[in-house]
């Protein structure tokens, strides 16, 4: 048998390609980078995901309300330190500014971590983590939505998004499998070793767009630190997009902490629920694939981003729906499962979509302060709400879904209206020329 050359394989990757996305001239490097991209951020998220899970059930009940609460004020904290990054430095070293502070705080926990975390110590990793998870994602992001344009976004969003849920596979595979030789305090220094991954195929991102114009590449010495807050407040477009995400997060937060509740109640041992955590994740990410390959494409290219985006609140409405009825271990795995796979393949591709069309400094300050504090100012919202209802009200899983339909009903309606002002925004920007820019 003979081998193949190296043209041979780039022929076979091209028809590959062709088979599974539209790539058009130019776009296969920086489309492969990026996949490449995705896989390593969420493969290094992955890894210790199921470690923070359990941190939030070692601190207790009565805390863990607490932790969404504590998760806000530090990104209160740390966006307008961004912010101040973003204007302070050029746009070329902030990936790895931020990932190499990221690294280094994984290889100071792993010093520090021992087997038997103490609460506080469990509620530092707990909000450390929730605070990695979203700076590095909202930080891809921001550098997909500055290298492609929106009619790429609609065709390839979908692919590139499938990268993050091969490493939302990989992550919980390689903490299962390494956990019982290496221990769960060395999955940090693994998940360290792919956001090395992640820094080296951003600059891959960035030397593929390398032809382009670059715009802008010093940033404005803005100095306002909540830039990112004022740009949102006047801008009618971005201001809608920050209430459905913080609307998304509130609902995504019940069904988090009815899932904390439901499974310490079921299941006492700790290894137990590690495994069963990692196996949710994994279920999450081929349920994600197997909606991204069968139906992603289909949805954005004939009914739009604003139904793509709608079709979260749709799902929230059924779960809301199911748990009032039989709030038990196996409903609340399936809501929680299926919630998380409809979010990661069609809704929040959908919304990333929405950000092509806003400037850059929009991108960076806005979108990074509504992925960021808005995103936990959700949580810390919606904690202080299951604590009202549920403690103060006595109200069980059927009265709080009463409550929360209401609410997904008008995320629905906001889904929506974007996706009717985007499509607007892409016909005005069709007609005016624009030079490409870069991150």
């Amino acid at each position: 048998m003979t081998s193949l050359t190296g043209r041979d394989r780039m022929s076979r990757l091209r028809a590959w390609l062709a088979g599974v996305v539209t790539v058009e001239p130019g776009e296969r490097a920086g489309l492969l980078w990026s996949f490449a991209y995705f896989f390593c951020v969420l493969a290094a998220y992955y890894v210790i995901r199921p470690v923070r899970e359990d941190m939030g059930v070692l601190v207790g009940e009565g805390k863990r309300e607490t932790l969404f609460i504590l998760v806000f004020l530090v990104m209160l904290g740390a966006v307008p330190v961004f912010g101040k990054l973003v204007s302070s430095i050029s746009r070329r070293w902030i990936v790895p500014v931020v990932y190499a502070f990221f690294i280094a705080n994984m290889v100071a926990f792993r010093a520090v971590l021992g087997e038997g975390a103490s609460v506080m110590l469990a509620q530092t990793f707990f909000v450390w983590a929730s605070v990695f998870n979203l700076f590095t994602i909202s930080l891809f992001w921001i550098v997909m939505s500055e290298h492609w344009e929106s009619a790429q976004a609609k065709r390839l969003y979908g692919f590139i998004a499938a990268g993050g849920s091969c490493g939302g596979i990989v992550g919980p595979l390689v903490a299962q499998t390494l956990v019982p030789m290496i221990g769960p305090n060395n999955l940090l220094l693994v998940s360290a070793g792919f956001l090395v991954l992640a820094l080296l195929a951003a600059m891959g991102v960035r030397a593929a767009f390398a032809g382009k114009v670059a715009v802008a590449e010093e940033p404005k010495r803005e100095k306002s630190l909540f830039a990112g807050a004022m740009q949102v407040w006047k801008s009618p477009y971005l201001f809608q997009i920050a209430l459905a995400i913080l609307l998304a997060n509130v609902a995504s937060t019940f069904f988090y902490l009815e899932q904390l509740k439901i499974v310490g109640a079921a299941i006492p041992g700790r290894p137990e629920r590690v495994q069963l955590f990692a196996r949710m994740d994994l279920a999450v990410s081929i349920g994600t694939i197997a909606l991204q390959v069968l139906v992603a494409s289909a949805i954005f290219n004939r009914f739009g981003v604003g139904i793509a985006a709608g079709l979260l609140p749709v799902t929230a409405i059924c779960g809301f729906l199911a748990l009032s009825v039989a709030p038990v271990l196996a409903v609340i795995v399936a809501v929680v499962v299926i919630e998380r796979a409809v979010t990661f393949s069609i809704a929040s591709p959908g919304m990333r979509v929405l950000y092509t069309l806003v400037s850059p400094e929009e991108k960076y300050r806005a979108q990074n302060f509504i992925d960021t504090a808005v995103f936990r100012g959700g949580d810390a919202i919606s904690g202080s709400m299951f604590s009202l209802m549920t403690r103060s009200w006595g109200l069980g899983a059927a009265g709080v879904a009463a409550i929360s339909i209401p609410l997904a009903a008008i995320w629905l309606g906001l889904c929506l209206v974007l996706g009717r002002m985007h499509t607007e925004r892409a016909a005005q920007h069709a007609r005016t020329p624009q030079k490409a820019t870069l991150a």
